[in-house]
């Protein structure tokens, strides 16, 4: 798993650096399972360097698993807060990342189920 973290009109602090890395290893569990090669590029970034107030804070996540069953997820937040987006991006990735595994067991078990009716429908014969 090879994690690309960059930050626009900020300065990467060492504590957001940690508190990414940290978050993305729960995602990292998650995509253990998968056999070829997974990059995350996560970017943090200010939207604007005149405001003080309001959604200044973002946080994008692009992950992309190459090999078989490879996909791409993507997932953006503004938040008013560094860590709030941050968190809410981790969860979104999160949640599609669940879903699409949970629709790739659903549709092995139903073709699965399916053979297996074929095959004992030829024995009965």
């Amino acid at each position: 798993m090879n994690i690309n973290l960059k930050a626009t009109n900020m300065e990467l602090s060492d504590s957001i650096r940690d508190y990414v890395e940290k978050r993305i290893t729960h995602l990292g569990k998650l995509l253990a399972q998968h056999e070829g090669e997974v990059n995350i590029d996560f970017e943090v970034s200010k939207t604007t360097n005149h405001h003080e107030s309001g959604k200044i804070y973002r946080a994008d996540c692009n992950v992309t698993m190459f090999g078989p069953g490879g996909g791409m997820f993507y997932s953006s937040s503004d938040q008013e807060d560094l860590y709030a987006a941050i968190d809410d991006v981790k969860d979104k990735i999160f949640k599609e990342v669940k879903r699409t595994k949970s629709r790739k067991q659903a549709l092995w078990k139903k073709g699965a189920t399916r053979l297996k009716s074929i095959l004992k429908g030829l024995t009965k014969r």
